[in-house]
């Protein structure tokens, strides 16, 4: 659908697309119109005209998600084009902010947000080329270096060093950049351009890297911290973590797979796990926290009662919850508040289905994710389930792949689907018919994909069809094989192969080193 712009909109539309013309009429720019010019000459990526925008830039604040989001000049929200000239030519305007001191403009900038922009799958530049997280860390790393290397050497204007500008941005670590983000955050206090990290995520980092760096990045200002793929951090690491460092404003916490596994617990680890949720209780501000394919059966009171705040987001997927935890979870004040709710890997019609129904029954005022993959779901089940998800009419999110479901229940669920009207994005399995008679679930990753490919996509139209007869073409439904689009990991994808493939070499050296010896 076409976005109605303005007539201003449509004006600055015209002046950006001859980017010769505008770049030398700028200085006749009255100041309040930066704001209209940026956001046009993003829409139609003229890298060349951003660039000096940013660099002549006569207003306080620079903030990405308000210039690209819906105005009253155009409605359309741009703060999800990660386009690579766009954002390059931001950065690059913005370090020759500082360095330009011949701009008709007094310079006023003092802080420059770029937390607003959001990565996605599906990229809507003409250009095609993204520049996600990974890539915005690395360049900005990069410029304030060459800033500070440029103020060292050139005879420079005395104002630039009393110049002070917040950067806020959501940085991403991996081994390939960390040394350029630590030189960047080691030199920070001699550069005009000042990183603030308010969200910080890691891979593929070893835990001496993992806690250098995160003390560097001013944990006090952090609102977001997730620790993810091939960073070893067990419960004794975690401890560790929140005993030596204070986050007063984190509001969101991912931890790594494996961080918790209670099977091996001693006497030792119950007090760590004790002490973990004393310190996430101290932490007034946090409402969403991750801890997927981590062991907590029978803990998740201990770990979660200390919360002072009720928790928005939940994330306990394959954590082998025992019924005490659903209970707990169903009782608990969270329950009232869970807006996401993600308990994949559960089998929960045979373990805890009135006590899941109660916990659904109580978030369903609020609920807007849910996430059932792998949870053993039948066609028996399915009438249960839509009495449970009726009241949810906030729900906008629901994934239910890998569930043993066959086409006739899936459109009968679908049918269901169509009446919540704020639903737009559904993740479904492969119907149990398309798979050969006598395949078990969970499916492994061999079998994934051995299916009768024909009468899947049969059957998708069909449900596709039962969504355009109920006007929902708003709706998206898909089936994702292999798990939903992760943006960081797609941009990283690479880095990440090349560590599994050296580990799995390790682990193979190890083990045939002990072989020998055995021999």
């Amino acid at each position: 659908r076409a976005t109605m712009k303005s007539l201003r909109f449509i004006s600055a539309e015209a002046f950006v697309s001859n980017a010769e013309f505008a770049r030398r009429s700028l200085s006749a720019v009255a100041y309040d119109l930066f704001p209209l010019l940026f956001k046009a000459s993003y829409l139609l990526e003229q890298g060349e005209v951003i660039h000096d925008l940013v660099e002549n830039w006569p207003l306080f604040d620079f903030n990405m998600g308000k210039l690209l989001g819906a105005t009253l000049d155009y409605q359309e929200d741009l703060s999800h084009r990660t386009c690579s000239v766009c954002l390059e030519s931001c950065l690059t305007g913005l370090r020759d902010y500082v360095l330009n001191h011949s701009s008709p403009y007094i310079k006023k900038l003092k802080v420059v947000d770029l937390t607003g922009i959001r990565d996605v799958e599906v990229q809507l530049c003409k250009c095609k080329k993204t520049m996600g997280r990974w890539a915005r860390t690395q360049l900005l790393s990069k410029l304030c270096l060459e800033l500070l290397v440029y103020l060292q050497q050139a005879q420079c204007n005395p104002g630039i060093f009393e110049m002070s500008i917040n950067v806020l941005i959501d940085l991403f670590v991996t081994d390939r950049n960390y040394e350029l983000v630590v030189q960047a955050l080691l030199k920070k206090c001699c550069c005009p351009l000042k990183i603030c990290c308010v969200a910080f995520r890691s891979d593929n980092l070893t835990l001496q890297k993992f806690f250098y760096i995160i003390k560097l990045t001013d944990p006090s200002l952090l609102r977001k911290l997730e620790i993810v793929h091939n960073v070893h951090l067990e419960i004794e690491h975690l401890e560790i973590l929140f005993n030596s460092i204070h986050f007063p404003l984190l509001m969101s916490l991912t931890l790594p797979a494996r961080t918790f596994n209670v099977r091996r617990f001693t006497a030792t680890d119950e007090q760590m796990l004790t002490n973990i949720g004393e310190k996430m209780g101290e932490m007034t501000q946090l409402t969403e926290l991750s801890m997927s394919f981590s062991i907590l059966t029978g803990r998740i009171q201990k770990l979660l009662s200390p919360l002072k705040t009720p928790l928005k987001m939940l994330d306990v997927s394959n954590c082998s919850l025992n019924h005490a935890d659903m209970a707990y979870l169903a009782n608990s004040f969270h329950a009232n508040h869970l807006e996401a709710l993600d308990l994949s890997g559960h089998d929960i019609p045979e373990l805890y289905p009135s006590t899941f129904f109660k916990l659904l029954s109580h978030s369903s005022s609020v609920l807007r994710s849910l996430t059932l993959e792998d949870c053993n779901i039948q066609d028996t089940h399915v009438n249960m389930l839509i009495l449970g998800l009726s009241p949810c009419q906030k729900l906008q999110d629901f994934k239910f792949i890998g569930n043993p479901l066959s086409s006739q229940a899936l459109k009968h669920l679908f049918t269901f689907l169509c009446e919540l009207p704020m639903l737009k994005n559904v993740e479904f399995p492969v119907p149990r018919d398309c798979y050969p008679i006598g395949i078990t679930y969970p499916i492994d990753d061999a079998s994934l994909c051995r299916f009768d490919h024909q009468k899947y996509e049969s059957v998708a139209e069909e449900l596709n069809l039962i969504l355009l007869q109920a006007n929902r073409e708003d709706v998206k439904a898909s089936t994702p094989l292999f798990g939903s689009y992760d943006a960081a990991v797609q941009e990283t994808n690479n880095e990440l192969g090349a560590y599994l493939i050296k580990s799995f070499k390790e682990t193979l050296e190890k083990f045939t080193t002990s072989f020998n010896k055995m021999s």
